[in-house]
């Protein structure tokens, strides 16, 4: 028998369908309403509330050079966006909408954050106007973290790719390929040194969609990116732009969190997950016990024909097991489903290349070696 959750999740694809619907009635009430006077924000990190419900941010946070919005009624158009930076790096901006919270700033009567397994759905419908004589993505965010933060980096960013112009690319490297709300995606996974990554991007351009932002979180959890006792903290639409980036717009944007997913009482067992297929990577886990210690040196290697730029390895220490010190990898939490990033000298990982990082830790009990190794969210063999 299925839980409540997976019986909430299942009928996803009628609540969308409702969704849409509905929409429909609102887009017509709004075209009836009267007209809204636009609002331009040209400064960094300038915010409006639209809709009564979204937070627009002109988000100039990796450039001097002047960027402007006019945000509208339902969305915002990128008016000026001076300067440029290399496409090898991290874009100049994010120009976005959101629901939810993003460095302390709320949506009004938004209900994130929210714990993963209380989310029945979480519906949305967003719309881009592109060009051509620009270098950016079209992107939308879903953050994750194992707690209800309203500040600062969250431990997973998923990506939503719907369109790149120029030569750009996601954080890390393809992983893979996947078949989620029904479209089929390249699936990116890395590490950008603050936070994890997971990016799905569409082969071709997306104008317009609407879907449910939980099937890219459950998606992410398959993956081992993310838990379910974690939270979602906001969801974002807007665009990353390279160079230039005048004349992108967002039409629309909708989102909601339908809330109901745990009972509270007793929930049945989920069905059991085929095993997830081994990644492009190995690890080998030497370790050296005495009573009440170890030490443990970790080697990863990566097994497959595209270099790895940054990595996370994450492993589960048994129990009764704790981290007290680590070198050549920051490692946390101290117990449990631990990660471990990599440092500013060890990021890349050439094909066939290793890196290695070691650790020492305290244990009481029966001493075991960590298990369910991932490089990148995807699943390693062990040596």
């Amino acid at each position: 028998m299925k839980s409540p959750v997976r019986l909430l999740r299942s009928i996803r694809t009628k609540a969308a369908a409702l969704f849409v619907a509905v929409a429909s009635c609102a887009a017509l009430a709004t075209a009836a309403a009267p007209a809204h006077a636009d609002t331009q924000i040209c400064e960094q990190y300038g915010t409006t509330v639209i809709q009564g419900q979204y937070v627009v941010q002109n988000n100039r946070w990796g450039t001097s050079a002047e960027q402007c919005v006019n945000v509208t009624a339902n969305g915002f158009d990128v008016t000026r966006a001076e300067g440029s930076v290399p496409t090898n790096g991290a874009p100049k901006s994010y120009p976005s909408v959101f629901n939810g919270c993003h460095y302390t700033n709320c949506s009004p009567g938004t209900k994130l954050p929210a714990q993963l397994s209380t989310i029945s759905s979480a519906p949305s419908s967003v719309s881009y106007r592109y060009v051509d004589n620009a270098v950016y993505d079209a992107a939308y965010d879903i953050w994750l973290d194992p707690t209800p933060r309203t500040d600062g980096v969250n431990r997973t960013e998923i990506m939503i790719w719907f369109n790149r112009v120029g030569p750009v690319q996601p954080v890390g490297s393809q992983t893979g390929t996947a078949t989620v709300a029904g479209r089929s995606w390249e699936v990116w996974t890395g590490n950008n040194g603050g936070n994890d990554v997971i990016s799905f991007v569409a082969p071709s351009a997306i104008a317009s969609w609407s879907f449910d932002v939980m099937d890219f979180v459950d998606a992410t959890v398959a993956r081992g990116m993310a838990q379910n006792s974690w939270y979602l903290t906001s969801v974002q639409a807007g665009f990353e732009p390279w160079q230039g980036g005048a004349g992108l717009g967002l039409g629309s944007f909708s989102s909601s969190v339908e809330l109901g997913g745990g009972s509270g009482g007793p929930v049945e067992p989920e069905e059991p997950e085929e095993p997830a297929e081994p990644g492009a990577c190995r690890v080998s886990y030497t370790a050296n016990s005495w009573a009440g210690g170890f030490t443990a040196d970790v080697k990863v290697t990566n097994t497959g024909t595209t270099a790895v730029d940054g990595w996370a390895l994450g492993f589960t220490l048994p129990a009764g097991q704790t981290v007290t010190q680590a070198w050549n990898a920051t490692l946390t939490p101290s117990s449990g489903t631990v990660r471990a990033v990599n440092a500013a000298f060890n990021r890349r990982l050439e094909p066939g290349g290793s890196q290695s990082f070691g650790f020492q830790g305290a244990y009481s009990g029966t001493y075991a070696k960590a298990t369910q190794f991932t490089l990148n969210g995807a699943v390693c063999t062990t040596a």
